[in-house]
């Protein structure tokens, strides 16, 4: 015997995970482990957050010749 989970085993597991945790748990638990799996590939393959740009409001804007007062 190979040692595969075959469908009898997987349809087994799924009802005992079911009658463990309930159908209210499940939704959340499956979302929280694909993002478990999404930050972990993330890490692995090294992509960091995406790095947010300054918007015109945020950048300062240096004295131009036309908003120069004379002194």
């Amino acid at each position: 015997m190979p040692g595969w989970i075959g469908f009898p085993e997987l349809l087994i597991l799924l009802l005992v995970v079911l009658l463990v945790f309930g159908p209210k748990r499940l939704p959340e638990m499956g979302r929280s482990l694909g993002k478990g799996m999404r930050e972990f590939k993330d890490s692995v393959t090294g992509k960091d957050e995406p790095v947010a740009l300054p918007t015109a409001t945020e950048t300062t804007s240096s004295p131009t010749r036309e908003n120069e007062t004379a002194v």
